[in-house]
């Protein structure tokens, strides 16, 4: 909370520090298979979600939304969107992970609602369809998403990216 309070006073007094810092982030915790949105500055929703089957597979870090996809299509078996067999669900927010393009890491609905709150996915995130596409619509291409595996609350989570954000500014 100080480091809130800290980038808040600086964006106010000290030209260079960006609005911006406060703009949409999605906080996806692997630990407890949830995933928070955060947008000006507070926290709006949260939602359970499913992530790797091992530590692994779903990568921890900072990365950025790359991709958006309504219906997306299922390259790896060839399933058209929008077919109920298809694992992708109705959207794709790709971001990318481990030098990718965000065509293989991303958050996505699924066709298998029973597998949210579990680890059991090949390193996506997985949420349930009415839940993917209200966040579809708030997160722009560019927004940052933090991946982490930690017990902690998602709001201590966010200041520390904050934090981390304005330590980047002043280097």
């Amino acid at each position: 909370m100080k480091s809130l309070l800290l980038f808040m006073f600086l964006s106010l007094t000290v030209p260079g520090v960006h609005t911006g810092m406060t703009d949409p982030v999605i906080i996806v915790n692997k630990a407890s298979n949830e995933l928070a949105f955060f947008d000006k500055g507070k926290l709006q929703n949260v939602y359970p979600v499913a992530t790797g089957k091992t530590e692994a597979l779903t990568p921890t870090g900072t990365f950025t939304i790359k991709v958006k996809a309504k219906d997306p299509y299922y390259r790896k078996k060839n399933i058209p969107g929008g077919d109920p067999r298809n694992p992708l669900g109705s959207r794709w927010i790709g971001f990318d992970a481990k030098g990718t393009d965000g065509r293989i890491y991303g958050v996505h609905g699924t066709n298998q609602p029973s597998s949210i709150g579990r680890n059991v996915s090949q390193g996506c995130i997985r949420m349930h369809n009415k839940n993917v596409e209200a966040l579809y619509d708030k997160v722009p291409n560019g927004a940052k998403i933090v991946i982490v595996n930690e017990d902690r609350k998602f709001e201590a989570i966010y200041d520390e990216y904050l934090k981390n954000r304005l330590s980047q500014q002043f280097q």
